[in-house]
């Protein structure tokens, strides 16, 4: 009989429950972690942009022609018109026709292969994913690789630059419509069609190789370890557009890359067309490593280290993330084109051997802490 009159009070609390749970629950995450984070973020990006400064400058005046600093400064401050003197005629030369091509190339790469892994990783939802999954790399070397092979040049020197550019996009479309199905894609297709695409243009590589001579395999070999060494202000503005296109693109899709962490199911249900997402992010990832690859060969692990260490430092929240692998990416490579200048001066180390030396051993820690960190991962 005591029990009776308990039953009404105990639903009381359920009703009750909920409005007082509700509350708490739906204000601090709207209100306090931004704070905090913003923080971390201008933090951040004010550390990158700082440390690519100082890279490029550094950049534009070490070398085998040393350039102090400060005329450096002075001669930048002279061509835009904010005072500033002219430098002799060598060291003018030398800083704006060989170093600042080659500074400004590897900054537009970089950012490039950086904000590419970020849209990888977050289209696939998996950190390990990088552009070379759905063929982008082996599709623009197959372009690059087939016009040194069949001494193609009706482009003149830029023939194997816009024959890989051309080749990369194509595959990442071949790859789309063969996973496409039923008016849809799905992830793990995608990773498999890229898999086989991957192990095709593999094919084809060694094909070319087979029937290139001594020359032409020497070049090939050149390309594909990736280089900034032929750097000038044409290629530069060749690959401006597309990296300025993409990069400029790719920000405001973070929020629906933030919703579709959450799975593509409830990423549906909170008004997100995954498709057409996954469709427009695919062909920004295309345009942004096609453009890379094109120009600078194959450069690997800085689309899939820089997301990872900025995710590390400042969370999965894609509106840092995004543009932050963009500058993160800019300075990898800066750095990165820089070591590859000095550490063995007077020869020249590959870049693309370079970040994949460093690259890969950190890689593997990474994967080890992050086990260690989940108990395994199962």
């Amino acid at each position: 009989m005591t029990a009776l009159p308990e039953a009404p009070t105990t639903p009381e609390p359920p009703a009750t429950d909920p409005s007082t749970t509700k509350a708490p629950a739906a204000e601090p995450p709207a209100t306090e972690p931004p704070a905090p984070r913003r923080g971390r973020s201008a933090v951040l990006t004010l550390s990158l942009l700082a440390a690519l400064l100082l890279l490029s400058l550094l950049s534009a005046g070490i070398g085998a022609y040393e350039i102090p600093l400060g005329d450096v400064l002075a001669s930048v401050q002279h061509r835009i018109g904010l005072g500033g003197h002219a430098l002799d005629r060598t060291a003018e030369s030398v800083l704006w026709n060989i170093r600042l091509p080659r500074v400004v190339l590897a900054v537009l790469v970089g950012a490039s292969l950086g904000c590419a892994g970020a849209l990888m990783q977050g289209v696939f939802g998996n950190p390990l994913a990088e552009p070379g999954v759905i063929g982008i790399s082996a599709g623009a070397a197959v372009g690059a690789v087939g016009a040194i092979a069949l001494g193609l040049t009706f482009l003149g020197n830029w023939t194997v630059t816009v024959c890989a550019f051309v080749a990369g996009l194509a595959t990442v479309l071949l790859v789309y419509a063969m996973s496409r199905s039923g008016g849809r894609t799905e992830v793990v297709t995608l990773i498999l069609t890229g898999i086989a695409v991957n192990a095709f243009a593999g094919a084809l590589i060694g094909l070319f190789l087979f029937f290139a001579d001594n020359a032409q395999i020497t070049q090939i070999t050149f390309w594909q370890l990736g280089s900034l060494a032929q750097a000038t202000w044409p290629k530069v503005l060749a690959v401006l557009p597309c990296a300025l296109l993409g990069l400029a693109v790719a920000p405001f899709h973070s929020r629906r890359l933030d919703l579709l962490a959450l799975g593509e199911r409830p990423a549906r249900h909170l008004g997100v067309d995954v498709e057409r997402l996954r469709v427009a992010l695919i062909l920004v990832v295309a345009l942004l490593t096609a453009a890379a690859v094109a120009v600078a060969g194959i450069i690997t692990f800085v689309g899939l280290l820089v997301p990872h260490l900025l995710r590390m430092a400042n969370g999965p929240g894609h509106r840092f993330l995004v543009p932050g692998s963009a500058l993160g990416g800019a300075v990898v490579l800066a750095a990165g084109d820089l070591a590859a200048r000095t550490v063995a001066a007077p020869a020249e180390l590959p870049l693309g051997v370079l970040t994949a030396l460093l690259g890969s051993p950190f890689f593997f820690w990474l994967l080890r802490r992050t086990r260690r960190r989940q108990g395994g991962w199962a």
